[in-house]
């Protein structure tokens, strides 16, 4: 849709929201504040159908925020990658630089300096739990990280000429395989269901102790995904009408 029929063209755009985009609800818990508004679901098309009722009601950018899968050897739990560009399913696409700029130098003045890096991001279709693949597509495409929602925000910020951006935290590293019971409770809304967890942990109970280390990574990258938006928010670099 050209920019000329959207809410955005015609609007200041500092009375509108900038749209973050996650998978799941903690994500979004984490992301919500004053100027922003906050889409998630697990699901593709679910979370493509949220974009765009949100988008259509107007808005100044749009921005990637959430967990990801190392895919740089050197990347820990907790490690923040703002991205420079996203290779998916939709090809590249490019971030706004001075948006991204503004992300990292609000990020680069306190505790997270040490885990921040700048780079690209990979975005696929379907999770991405062996270390054996994480591997490949690092090897193949260079990439820092990978998520599953990068690509689609990227794509929606591209057809309605809004800036786009990508704030990442590592949560399982490259060199880790996830245990089948990680994301057996995942429901496509983007929530957890406990059940079908205990379920997989019950016919296979060798998976408790790499869910014990995937319960510690996720509350590193939770963690760093907090003092980001914390971050973020109080230097005003989630404010798109600076930077456009």
């Amino acid at each position: 849709m050209p920019l000329s029929t959207t809410p955005s063209a015609s609007a200041d755009l500092s009375s509108l929201p900038v749209i973050v985009v996650t998978g799941m609800a903690f994500e979004a818990r984490i992301a919500r504040g004053e100027g922003v508004e906050v889409v998630y679901a697990a699901r593709a098309d679910l979370l493509e159908r949220a974009l765009n009722a949100a988008i259509a009601r107007g808005c100044s950018g749009i921005v990637s925020f959430g967990t990801a899968g190392g895919l740089a050897p050197d990347l820990e739990p907790g490690s923040l990658i703002v991205a420079n560009a996203v290779e998916g399913p939709f090809g590249r696409q490019e971030t706004d630089r001075q948006w991204a700029d503004r992300l990292v130098a609000a990020m680069m003045a306190g505790p997270l300096a040490g885990r921040l890096q700048r780079g690209l991001m990979a975005a696929v279709a379907a999770p991405l739990v062996s270390a054996d693949d994480k591997r490949a597509l690092h090897r193949s495409s260079g990439a820092l990280a990978v998520d599953m929602e990068s690509h689609i925000a990227g794509a929606t910020a591209a057809a309605h000429s809004v800036p786009f951006a990508v704030c990442r935290a590592i949560v399982d590293p490259a060199w880790r395989t996830l245990p089948s019971a990680a994301t057996a409770g995942l429901r496509d809304d983007g929530s957890t269901a406990l059940g079908p967890i205990l379920r997989e942990l019950l016919r296979q109970p060798s998976q408790l102790g790499g869910l014990i280390q995937v319960a510690v990574d996720a509350r590193a990258a939770r963690t760093s995904l907090v003092e980001a938006r914390r971050a973020m928010g109080d230097a005003g670099a989630l404010r798109i009408a600076a930077v456009v």
